[in-house]
């Protein structure tokens, strides 16, 4: 039993699944280091002697986000480029901002789980399976939906006043794929004929929505 108990355990670590999360800690911290040259999957731990309470600390949240642009949204992310102290610790959190009839886009965070609880107005949301199930709700403040790691969502605003949210998300850095923008706007830029076959339209429409982004 043991020697069985043993081997899942030597499994689990091994696999890729459990790769992919955010390191674990081996001390109390790990502010990042943007000095040195050295990669690694994360940050080079900053001397902890030379730790001050600013390496924890981020202001501006209260703030709301630039919404004057095409989809009338902000989302302003404090993740471990914004606090240093961050490094190694899983988590990050974001402001959202929408304005009436405001989209905040189909997208994915390929490394993080988010949680989205509404302090103003409403929002529609949604989030799309990979056997492409969509489980939306219309949030109001006060409210919570989750959204599954690496999963496609999106946050609407259908009200007539300014809509908030604020997301906790389960990695340092999330990473930010909109689906549009990666289809639409790749640099260079994915094939016509790749496209056309993809989204079953003609290239001229393609054409035109390359030209958007």
């Amino acid at each position: 039993m043991a020697s069985s108990i043993f081997l899942l355990a030597l499994l689990a670590l091994s696999s890729p699944f459990a790769l992919a999360f955010d390191p674990s800690p081996l001390q109390d911290f790990c502010i990042a280091d943007e000095m040195p040259r050295v990669f690694v999957n994360g940050f080079v731990c900053k001397d902890p002697k030379e730790a001050k309470a600013e390496d924890f600390f981020f202001s501006g949240l209260d703030k709301a986000g630039d919404t004057n642009n095409k989809l009338g949204s902000k989302v302003t992310l404090v993740d471990v480029q914004k606090i240093a102290g961050l490094n190694t610790l899983g988590v990050a959190v974001a402001r959202l901002d929408i304005e009436p009839y405001g989209l905040n886009p189909p997208h994915t965070h390929p490394r993080a789980t988010e949680i989205l609880t509404i302090e103003e107005g409403t929002m529609y949301v949604g989030f799309v399976t990979s056997d492409n199930k969509l489980f939306s709700k219309v949030l109001n403040k006060g409210d919570v939906f989750v959204f599954p790691k690496g999963l496609i969502h999106f946050e609407f605003n259908p009200g007539t006043k300014h809509a908030v949210g604020r997301a906790s998300l389960s990695s340092q850095n999330p990473g930010l794929i909109r689906v549009a923008d990666a289809l639409l706007g790749s640099k260079p830029s994915i094939s016509d004929d790749i496209l056309a076959k993809a989204l079953q339209l003609d290239r001229k429409t393609i054409d035109w929505l390359q030209s958007q982004f």
